[in-house]
């Protein structure tokens, strides 16, 4: 029978004793909205913001006392002992990590490039120049996950059969001007969160089945998918998404649900149930021995706690306090190439039903 899940049970990662400064390359909503409150939270020194838009890095070095507003990717690249945040798209990512200096520390946004070819293009730069990069994963690191993962090491949902991840919401993709006319985006840019902590929590799976379905507005490509992870005869594991619940706030869903033979855990994303405010995260506790679920009380949520902890494992393994990086960019290759195989299978016909 399933030990209790008596506290305390890890929610965060360990913050830096040395940290470096930041320089933030790509000064975008998500910097605004995410990045630069956790690195408040932790007290991280910011150097400073370079974008193509001189105006937007102006405004986020206003937000923070001394940073600069870098007038060239050079200028910024060539601050001293910098560890390096690239939040710009996909496909910009190759050419940033390439202007790094050699031997720097970067943390990447997801995706790691737009396909699979892109991604080992990247992971090719950072080898070249031997960069120490990690991509920004923090899925990984919201507390209801770190929590399960730390369930999971322990055995404490026994032999695991059922998996889900369930996301029914409404998504402003407006929000993200570069997403409009690009031929992938729902897996590529959000479903990509859910195969990448699947494969952090599971390992890797054997294959996958999947279908995507397009938007009705033609300046966006899929919008919601559905995607069976084989990790063999025993487990169902599943990852469904529909992003055009709008805008209705009943009966939207958010979660991952882990189910074993001797325990279950339901986490709540609460984000997606209203983007960028969102909602609590949570997270349900249920034993055989309790016969009833427990809530675990959380110290945050996936915006904006989860993001302190990508940065500060950087930061720590810069400084030697950590021995491996949680995403690094070799793993984030393994989850562009199962984001490549959730496409690939998306083209294949259905089976035939027999006559």
């Amino acid at each position: 029978m399933a030990a209790s899940p008596a506290p305390p049970l890890p929610q965060r990662w360990a913050p830096p004793s040395r940290p470096r400064p930041i320089v933030v390359i790509g000064a975008g909503a998500i910097v605004e909205q995410a990045h630069l409150p956790a690195y408040r939270r932790l007290g991280l020194p910011v150097a400073g913001f370079y974008d193509l838009d001189p105006a937007r890095s102006a405004a986020q070095a206003r937000t923070w006392p001394g940073a600069r507003a870098f007038a060239t990717l050079a200028e910024a690249t060539s601050w001293p002992d910098a560890v390096f945040d690239v939040a710009v798209p996909g496909s910009s990512e190759a050419g940033v990590l390439a202007a790094l200096p050699e031997h720097s520390f970067a943390l990447v946004q997801k995706p790691l490039g737009e396909s699979l070819a892109e991604a080992k293009q990247i992971a090719s730069v950072c080898r070249a120049r031997q960069l120490g990069v990690a991509q920004n994963f923090q899925l990984r690191f919201s507390p209801n996950l770190i929590a399960i993962k730390a369930l999971l090491d322990r055995g404490y949902f026994g032999e695991l059969v059922d998996v889900e991840v369930r996301v029914v919401t409404y998504t402003p993709w407006e929000l993200w001007s570069f997403m409009r006319g690009i031929p992938r985006m729902e897996i590529l840019y959000h479903s990509v969160h859910y195969l990448d902590v699947l494969r952090h929590l599971l390992g890797e799976p054997r294959g996958v089945f999947s279908h995507t379905t397009r938007s009705q507005r033609p300046e966006y490509a899929d919008v919601a998918s559905t995607t069976i992870l084989d990790y063999g005869p025993t487990s169902r594991v599943v990852v469904g998404t529909f992003h055009a619940h709008a805008p209705l706030p009943d009966h939207a869903m958010s979660e991952l649900r882990i189910a074993g033979t001797q325990g279950t855990a339901v986490a709540r994303m609460g984000v997606n149930l209203a983007y960028p405010t969102g909602e609590p995260d949570t997270l349900e506790i249920w034993t055989r021995g309790a016969g009833r679920f427990e809530a675990i009380p959380l110290r945050g949520s996936w915006f904006t706690e989860a993001f302190e902890g990508p940065m500060s494992n950087l930061q720590r393994f810069a400084a030697g306090e950590d021995a491996r990086l949680v995403s690094p960019v070799e793993d984030a290759v393994k989850t562009m190439a199962l984001v490549e195989a959730c496409y690939l299978a998306s083209t294949a016909p259905g089976t035939p039903i027999p006559a």
